[in-house]
């Protein structure tokens, strides 16, 4: 504990931090509740997407043994932009999925297996889907962090620096007190030192 000074103003400016970190504590409650939120919602939106990818794996399963045909899969499919917008939870940016672009291109009709069409369109989704989930990774990365801070600073207030305040203003009165007391025996004892001298002035 920080040694502190025996004064009134010090006193004023311990209430004051007293109120100040009690005033703030329910804030950070708030905070820590709403990220706690967030990231189980983001859970939830992680479980979506991988029963999704599961899905298309499956459908993609159908195609394994026709894969083998000659089809450029890959001139078919690629990614001209990830737009990626930014999003904010509890004073928290965050990086938020907003859509993924491919880039036209049109298979030859004479050349290329019926099932391209599908396959292209079932690979899309898997790409769409893993950049998502990438994305998630980022954001509860994010929010955990600012969820560990959170906590750390609701155990200091809570454990530090309410309890310090309150100490600190406990002592401070106690001193002052002890003051104030000392002032008054010292008043009486001055004041009969000033009547007896009276008495024996006037009773010589």
């Amino acid at each position: 504990m920080a040694k502190i000074r025996l004064t009134k103003n010090e006193l004023k400016q311990q209430k004051d931090n007293l109120k100040r970190f009690v005033r703030y504590l329910p804030t950070l409650e708030l905070k820590k509740k709403q990220l706690l939120m967030e990231i189980r919602a983001l859970q939830h939106r992680m479980d979506e997407l991988e029963a999704d990818r599961k899905r298309a794996e499956t459908e993609l399963a159908r195609w394994v043994a026709v894969f083998a045909d000659k089809a450029d899969l890959e001139s078919l499919i690629r990614v001209s932009e990830v737009v990626i917008d930014q999003g904010n939870v509890a004073g928290i940016d965050i990086p938020v999925f907003k859509e993924i672009r491919f880039e036209e291109t049109e298979p030859d009709f004479l050349t290329t297996p019926l099932w391209v069409d599908s396959a292209v369109e079932v690979t899309q989704t898997q790409i769409k889907n893993r950049v998502q989930r990438e994305l998630i990774r980022r954001q509860q990365e994010i929010l955990q962090e600012e969820l560990r801070t959170t906590i750390q600073r609701i155990k200091l207030f809570e454990e530090v620096k309410i309890p310090e305040a309150r100490e600190n203003i406990r002592v401070i009165q106690i001193f002052l007190g002890d003051q104030q007391t000392a002032e008054v025996v010292r008043g009486k004892i001055a004041k009969n030192k000033i009547e007896r001298k009276k008495a024996e002035a006037a009773n010589p």
